[in-house]
Formats: structure tokens, C-alpha cells, sequence
């Protein structure tokens, strides 16, 4: 299964029109989204723009936590964890945060296949110990050209893509 993952938005809705519209995304079977959505609306979008499960946490820019989690009530396709979200998708579990230096620790827990995190605008990735650990970069596009990336849970490849 293949899962894209997003992070720091910053309320960049046109990038993430973009984004959400090519087919590695369309064709992906979840979306994790590493936060810093910013306004509740930019949310909205990605609940109407892709049609798979999204799990998405805060990021420290998301100040309307009260809105943003009404509209992740109102929609079928969003679960909107706190500050960290832990998934299984086809045995592999997979955690993802908003904080470079808390997704590290996780990774280097052990615990997981693959940790997500964003907050640097920064594409990355290490193995750490048998945990990938990934940024996926910016949707933003403030420190260069935006990105994303796609996760492989058969094979453990994660993919940076430029928009």
C-alpha cells in the first residue's frame, strides 16, 4: 500500500490543490499529514480533495484546535490525533508528529516501520537502528520548492516528490 505524506502547509491552498491532484496522491491509499495546516479551512480542502482515510495531527501553528476538530468530526475521511498518530496499515505500523526532534526519538524507539515528522520545511530522511525516519518537506514552498512524499509499506521505501 502506498501512503502520502504531507506536511506544513501554512494554508498554501493553491500547493495543495496541486498536490492533492496529482495521481501518486489520488492513487495512494491514505494521506498522513504531519501539521501546521494553520486555518481550518485549508483541512476542509484536504477532507473534499482526497477520498482515502487522512490522519492528521496539529502542528505548532494550528491555533483554531476547536474548529479544526469540528470540521474533522463533519467529515467521514479525517481522524485528527493531538501531537502524535500511530497507524497500521497492513502490519506495518507507522508514527508521525509534527516535531523533528520527538520523530527521531520515535524512531529510534524501535517500535515502528517508519516515523513522519515536518516543522523543519526540510525533505529528509535516515534509517535509524530499522526505523526509517522522514520529513516530507513543505507544501508551503517558503524555504523552496515544495514537496511531499510517498511511503511504501511493502517495501519500506519513502520517495521525496518536488510539486
Amino acid at each position: 500500500m502506498r501512503i502520502a505524506v504531507l506536511s506544513d502547509i501554512h494554508d498554501h491552498i493553491w500547493n495543495l490543490e496541486k498536490v492533492l491532484a496529482r495521481e501518486d496522491v489520488q492513487e495512494a491509499g491514505a494521506l498522513i499529514f504531519c501539521g501546521d495546516f494553520c486555518a481550518p479551512f485549508t483541512l476542509k480542502q484536504m477532507a473534499d480533495g482526497f477520498v482515502g482515510p487522512v490522519h492528521a495531527i496539529f502542528g505548532n501553528n494550528d491555533g483554531d484546535k476547536f474548529l479544526l476538530s469540528k470540521i474533522a468530526q463533519g467529515t467521514k475521511n479525517i481522524t485528527l490525533y493531538d501531537e502524535m498518530g500511530e497507524v497500521e496499515f497492513e502490519g506495518v505500523r507507522l508514527a508521525f508528529v509534527h516535531y523533528t526532534k520527538l520523530g527521531r526519538y520515535l524512531a529510534a524507539s524501535g517500535h515502528f516501520a517508519a516515523v513522519f515528522s515536518g516543522h523543519t520545511h526540510e525533505a529528509g530522511q535516515e534509517t535509524i537502528g530499522k526505523t526509517l525516519w522522514a520529513n516530507p518537506g513543505e507544501i508551503m514552498g517558503r524555504f523552496g520548492t515544495p514537496s511531499y512524499g510517498i511511503y511504501d509499506t511493502e517495501t519500506g521505501v519513502f520517495t521525496h516528490r518536488l510539486l
